[in-house]
């Protein structure tokens, strides 16, 4: 690279920095525990409606104290009417702080110290909107006139029960027949350095909360009850060292794991009569959610066969998993990170679930690409300052190669 293209990119990154900064403090200010978000989306929608969006906010849920409108508040804008969508989602509200007194600077003081910038939602990630934001202003200041559309989708529902954000104007969009092409959720993503990781898909979530029914009686005389955590432990055994699938090139196998075990009355001396034990299965695209509930029913019914106790299983799905292969939306991820920080970035579909569970279903590519992840939830979340302007250009650049090639 020249020294005059070098010089260029070094202040294309600083005025991208400040402006990411800036916007970041200003949303990180507002202290938006899920499901609210204290104004969050106002700030962004008087700032897309400038760059020429046309913003739309969608209530669901139950009405909020005034009375006015519901509980979880959305940000539809779109820019654009044809086609391809590149759509940027993410979500305004943020998790508890808990005890304040542990964080070394206020969590919703946003504070500048050693390079980072300390507040609740940084990573989590109100620096992933407030990029993709300078992002699409710079795009669209440089080219007015591009191809397609580009969208915001913004919720305060993700941290929370995650039922009257994204899924909602998901099913507001498909009875319009609004469809996204692509979809870059602003997720943290990165591991060890920004750009390292792209999250192109997520393992599915299926949970479950067992209820064992017994008799309650007399540890003297358990020939008078019916003990449910014996009645359950050999099942429960077979259970944990059941293999479900062997994952497949994208997704690793799909896993069991036990979260709460609660049974008995506190009382050594009486056989309880129930036990509820929660279970949650992370599964591949090698398995689906009807056959983990088979197979999970035939390991009950064979040891409850000839048992006193009996069982009920309370099924929840969160989210069904979803793959974006190698294609269009990738590679713009891929070219624009090894543009800015030179690096080849690893696709993968660990961790959690997130909005994008809601999304792929519609037919978008879908991936998340953001900030590092080492602080979300935690105590003294922070990000590196330096991250926001590169960040801001990986998205711009995304926008160039698929609304410019």
């Amino acid at each position: 690279m020249s020294d005059s293209n070098s010089q260029s990119a070094t202040y294309q990154q600083a005025t991208h920095q400040q402006a990411a900064l800036d916007l970041s403090i200003a949303l990180l200010e507002r202290p938006s525990v899920t499901p609210n978000d204290d104004g969050c989306q106002d700030i962004l929608s008087a700032r897309l409606e400038q760059a020429g969006f046309d913003c739309e906010f969608m209530y669901f849920g139950e009405r909020d104290k005034t009375g006015e409108h519901a509980e979880v508040k959305n940000l539809w804008a779109r820019r654009g009417t044809a086609d391809p969508v590149i759509c940027f989602a993410g979500h305004t509200d943020v998790v508890p702080t808990g005890d304040v007194d542990n964080w070394t600077y206020p969590p919703f003081t946003p504070t500048l110290k050693d390079g980072y910038l300390w507040a609740r939602g940084a990573a989590d990630m109100k620096t992933g909107i407030a990029a993709f934001t300078i992002a699409a202003e710079r795009f669209v200041a440089n080219h007015p006139e591009h191809n397609g559309s580009i969208a915001f989708l913004i919720t305060s529902d993700e941290e929370g029960p995650s039922i009257n954000g994204t899924v909602r104007v998901i099913e507001t969009l498909e009875a319009r027949n609004e469809k996204i092409t692509y979809c870059l959720v602003g997720e943290p993503s990165s591991t060890d350095t920004l750009g390292d990781i792209i999250k192109n898909g997520r393992r599915g979530s299926l949970g479950a909360v067992l209820t064992v029914t017994g008799k309650q009686g007399h540890v003297a005389y358990p020939h008078l009850a019916s003990n449910p955590i014996h009645a359950a432990t050999s099942a429960l055994a077979e259970l944990t060292a059941a293999t479900w699938d062997a994952g497949n090139d994208y997704f690793p196998a799909t896993s069991l794991q036990i979260s709460n075990i609660n049974g008995g009355t506190g009382a050594t001396n009486v056989i309880p009569e129930t036990l509820e034990v929660i279970f949650n299965f992370r599964f591949s695209t090698e398995t689906t959610e009807d056959e983990l509930k088979a197979k999970t029913h035939a390991i009950f019914d064979k040891h409850f066969k000839d048992s006193k106790a009996s069982y009920d299983i309370d099924w929840k799905l969160s989210g069904q998993p979803f793959l974006t292969a190698e294609g269009k939306l990738v590679s713009a991820c891929q070219q624009a990170i090894k543009k800015v920080i030179d690096i080849d970035t690893t696709l993968s579909t660990s961790g959690g679930t997130s909005d994008g569970r809601f999304i792929a279903p519609t037919g978008a590519q879908v991936v998340e690409l953001g900030v590092r992840n080492a602080t979300i939830h935690q105590v003294d979340e922070k990000v590196e300052v330096d991250d926001l302007g590169k960040l801001a250009q990986i998205y711009e650049g995304i926008l160039e190669h698929l609304l410019l090639d």
